[in-house]
């Protein structure tokens, strides 16, 4: 089996203490992992808390294989491209970021 090869990797942290982590692999494709890709991109409160998540684990329970993950929701999410995806990602913690720091 050929090995994960890392293809986008970020990290940071607010001033404000909440930080984010993003990695995608391009892994061998499987009927888990169609597009040979796995992504992770969390974005965490100061304790840890998940204020959102994209992922693409493929057994979360009654979401699709692309979802994204709240702290009161896990919902189904639509997928183009990764790009795409890591921009969304981007937009929607910039906005809960200014949402919680007016």
């Amino acid at each position: 089996m050929a090995p994960a090869t890392e293809v986008f990797r970020d990290a940071d942290t607010h001033p404000t203490g909440e930080r984010y982590r993003m990695k995608v692999l391009q892994i061998p494709q499987s009927d888990d992992y169609p597009l040979g890709l796995k992504y992770s991109f969390q974005y965490m409160d100061v304790d840890g808390t998940t204020l959102l998540r994209f992922d693409n684990y493929p057994h979360h329970p009654g979401v699709d294989t692309h979802h994204r993950h709240t702290r009161e929701t896990v919902e189904s999410i639509e997928y183009t491209d990764i790009n795409d995806h890591i921009d969304r990602f981007y937009e929607e913690m910039d906005q809960i970021h200014d949402e919680r720091y007016p």
